[in-house]
């Protein structure tokens, strides 16, 4: 006999809806997010969150890391949890879609279930972990890397951006300071919905992209300490310029990521320049940088290279350059059984698919440490993300909803 649950879709109309409504709290007028950790924007979007699970019977708690649990109960609630989520803060210049498209995928499922009045055996979880970007607190995933046990809890609320602010004040100030435990429960398997924030589906063109792992990350924030001069009267033979001295370790750089694989990545995302005068050489410049490669070797070339880079610079130049590194998530592999719930909701749906690692970081990178995981990609236009014109076809996040709730139900199993 067939199973019934098998011709179970999602609502694409109200999937939609639900991503445009949030997409107004703190919309720009590129039409794109500000939604940044921990702001008032954040806090409205918490709440509307919030506010939609709980019309729909979930009980919400709130951890010690503001971190969000929406639960809907199964018909054994002793029985490990399936969970789902992702984020919704963004970058300054954010878009409609990467984070907050697995949270409300994830709150869809449970709608849906709802709908139909389809229980499950084991309990189901939306979540919404706080400060993935890193854009406004670094490091990133910093939500789920205190839960998952990474970092501490006094690590995770220290932690301060720009004017000096912390996470723990901003998290009592908004009223999500929880006092729920930062730490796992009993989880079967996670699943986590995104846009691929990259160009490969879309060029290939596949609907899904079963994830099978993260690639490794390393940032870095990289200081060259100069001489501060006159820009008129001192010759630039007698300057000791730190941003001559940066862009010369770029310029490396670039080139041997370029050389020694298809798969590396470098980004210089952020500078400071201080006293920052228009008319002065620096005295020092500070430089964010971000490495990337899917296999540990890769990783640890790169990382190499850098330091090999910054010495022959030092000597060259005569600026002192200092390498501290801020953050490093190795290269994820993520759970085969996972994987294969994914794959077989695919197959039941019938959508065009390709196994892929991510290019990106995800809260499943933590996630993955204590639970069984995989996530779900579907294309985002010219693969564009982190920008105000992120965009993504209605049919195809629908699609990716409705794989992430058969493998949801592959999992819980219905009661």
């Amino acid at each position: 006999m067939e199973n019934p649950a098998q011709n179970l879709r999602v609502n694409g109309s109200r999937l939609w809806d639900s991503l445009m409504e949030i997409a107004e709290i703190g919309a720009t007028p590129a039409g794109g997010c500000n939604r940044q950790a921990l702001t008032d924007e954040d806090r409205e979007g918490r709440d509307l969150f919030v506010r939609w699970c709980r019309d729909i019977g979930c009980e919400v708690r709130v951890d010690q890391m503001g971190n969000i649990f929406a639960r809907r109960p199964g018909a054994d609630n002793s029985l490990p949890a399936v969970v789902t989520g992702s984020h919704l803060d963004t970058q300054p210049t954010g878009g409609k879609f990467d984070g907050v498209y697995g949270v409300l995928a994830g709150l869809e499922v449970l709608r849906t279930l709802e709908d139909q009045g389809i229980r499950t055996k084991a309990p189901l979880e939306v979540v919404v972990w706080t400060n993935e970007e890193g854009a406004r607190f670094s490091p990133a995933m910093v939500g789920s890397g205190v839960w998952a046990g990474e970092f501490s809890l006094e690590y995770g609320h220290s932690r301060a951006d720009k004017s000096g602010i912390t996470i723990g004040e901003e998290l009592e100030r908004i009223g999500y300071l929880g006092t729920e435990p930062a730490q796992p429960r009993a989880i079967k398997a996670s699943f986590e919905a995104h846009i691929e924030q990259g160009p490969i589906l879309e060029k290939q063109d596949q609907v899904i992209g079963v994830v099978t792992g993260v690639q490794g990350i390393r940032w870095y924030d990289v200081t060259f300490y100069g001489t501060p001069c006159h820009a008129g009267p001192t010759p630039m033979e007698d300057r000791r310029d730190p941003v001559q001295a940066m862009s010369i370790l770029c310029e490396r750089m670039y080139r041997e990521v370029r050389e020694y694989s298809e798969d590396a990545r470098m980004t210089c995302g952020d500078l400071r320049a201080a006293p920052g005068s228009r008319n002065t050489v620096p005295e020092e410049v500070v430089l964010a940088l971000d490495l990337r490669h899917p296999l540990p070797e890769g990783l640890n070339h790169l990382h190499k290279a850098l330091y090999r880079a910054a010495e022959k610079v030092q000597e060259e130049t005569g600026t002192r350059v200092d390498i501290r590194e801020e953050w490093y998530s190795p290269p994820v592999a993520f759970d085969e059984h996972c994987i294969d719930s994914v794959s077989s909701a695919v197959q039941t749906l019938g959508y065009s698919n390709r196994k892929m690692v991510s290019g990106a970081g995800h809260d499943s990178v933590y996630v993955s440490r204590v639970a069984p995981v995989s996530m779900i990609f579907v294309p985002c236009e010219g693969g564009l993300s982190h920008n105000e014109a992120e965009s993504a076809e209605p049919d195809h996040l629908e699609a990716g909803c409705n794989v992430l709730l058969h493998a949801m139900l592959n999992s819980a199993e219905q009661a």
